[in-house]
């Protein structure tokens, strides 16, 4: 399928998610990521804030665990440059969070350090769909493709789903970057890409 008629599905199967049955879902990813992923030896996560009208995992949860066992982990969360395509990334554990106009929750730019996407050593990424060799559709935008750009070659791209992997993606473009790894409710993908 063509990444706009799975967008489409994947948007209106995320929408039809009973509220326990999402809760239950994202409980299941949060609880693969920290079975999956020891983060004791990286300094650096970016993580995205959920967007709850669009039923994101709600990575906060995650959150609280990930600063309880690594104390050494410092967070980064992004914002959306007004007007643009671009995303800044501050510390999490210092800023203040507010809704921008699109419901999504963001740091405020002067609450909290900002953080270069040189230093981040792995990214968790809100997507909608994936596939088996790990190319994944987000909302079609592009901020996390320009994002990683950004980032060191080596960062691990992990993507957070509520949904399992499709087999394939069609049109996928040499700008679309794959993920290493992939968590859905069921299991912990990895994929054969390395950097």
């Amino acid at each position: 399928m063509t990444k706009k008629e799975l967008r489409k599905q994947y948007k209106e199967k995320r929408n039809s998610l009973s509220e326990s049955e999402y809760q239950q879902r994202c409980e299941r990813i949060v609880e693969k990521v920290l079975e999956n992923f020891d983060f004791s030896t990286i300094h650096y996560l970016h993580l995205f804030l959920p967007i709850r009208i669009q039923k994101e995992i709600d990575t906060f949860p995650l959150i609280e665990q990930l600063q309880s066992k690594y104390p050494q982990l410092r967070l980064v969360v992004p914002r959306v440059v007004p007007n643009s395509f671009e995303m800044e990334h501050y510390l999490y554990d210092a800023a203040i969070i507010t809704l921008s106009e699109w419901g999504i929750p963001e740091p405020m730019p002067d609450s909290s350090q900002k953080v270069s996407p040189q230093k981040i050593d792995t990214v968790l990424l809100p997507l909608l769909v994936f596939d088996e060799k790990g190319n994944r559709v987000g909302y079609g935008k592009g901020f996390y493709d320009r994002f990683l750009t950004e980032c060191r070659p080596e960062v691990q791209k992990i993507g957070l789903c509520l949904e399992e992997a499709v087999p394939l993606i069609e049109e996928v473009g040499e700008w679309d970057i794959p993920l290493d790894f992939c968590v859905s409710p069921q299991r912990c993908y990895e994929f054969g890409v390395k950097n």
